[in-house]
């Protein structure tokens, strides 16, 4: 945590509030997405950590998704301090090595998380392999089945699982095959496109687009694609109402999306 001056060109009283339980090397699989609920608490997504052959402790790193001893493969709930919340769903388990700041777990690589304009529900949006992109709703205590049950194949050819369901464990709302490689993700609420307030927008990285998913009282209806011709590694919207672009490029723009 830091506070920015007027300006902003400088950061000061920069202080570490949270450090992952594990340390791991490479480059892949860190997540991450932080969103702020209504409560003033803050939700905080990691990566599983990575593909094989990457190991950790002897094991498969993606593994530590399905142990709760691990913050890997999980979104995590914190105070604004860095603190655990009494209100997490396994902060009171008597088994000691339970992570008291998992929300949820079972989670290969989450990088869009959203709120509900209405019912103030929590949807992400999550990474797979070769196919088996995800739009997950995220509730509390639950797994998410990551990686024993997936729609995904190893990127050298067998499938991870030969289980896309398993008992105990959310299916996801959307699955992308092939996948879109989400990025960040918005609720839309503006005016200029009223048709589509209350819809979420979905950035692709891999097919360089943006997918509308379509909700009608809370349901997802339909999508739809607004193709690109950059990696799209943000849809947000502005103080102002309009839906703004960033893309993923050595050359990165900041685009917006208007009405024809």
């Amino acid at each position: 945590r830091g506070r920015i001056n007027e300006e902003l060109t400088q950061l000061t009283e920069v202080k570490t509030l949270f450090r992952v339980s594990q340390t791991k090397g490479g480059g892949q699989h860190f997540g991450s997405r932080l969103l702020w609920l209504d409560d003033g608490t803050l939700l905080m997504s990691i990566g599983d950590g990575g593909n094989p052959p990457i190991r950790l402790n002897g094991r498969a790193i993606r593994l530590n998704a399905q142990k709760l001893s691990s913050h890997l493969g999980k979104v995590l709930r914190l105070d604004e301090n860095g603190k655990p919340l009494s209100g997490n769903p396994f902060a009171k388990d008597k088994n000691s090595r339970t992570n008291p700041y998992i929300w949820t777990y079972g989670h290969r690589n989450i990088q869009g998380m959203a709120i509900h304009p209405k019912s103030r529900a929590v949807w992400a949006t999550e990474h797979g392999a070769r196919g088996g992109d995800e739009l997950n709703l995220i509730r509390k205590g639950q797994n998410y089945g990551w990686p024993k049950a997936t729609y995904s194949v190893e990127y050298f050819g067998p499938p991870i699982s030969d289980k896309t369901s398993i008992a105990g464990a959310i299916d996801p709302a959307v699955v992308w095959t092939p996948c879109i490689a989400p990025s960040g993700l918005m609720f839309y609420t503006g005016a200029e496109f009223p048709d589509w307030q209350g819809d979420l927008l979905a950035g692709g990285l891999v097919l360089r687009q943006i997918r509308r998913i379509d909700f009608k009282d809370g349901k997802i209806v339909d999508q739809t694609t607004l193709q690109l011709k950059d990696r799209i590694r943000r849809a947000g919207q502005g103080p102002d109402g309009g839906i703004y672009v960033l893309t993923d490029e050595i050359d990165g723009r900041l685009l917006r999306i208007v009405p024809k």
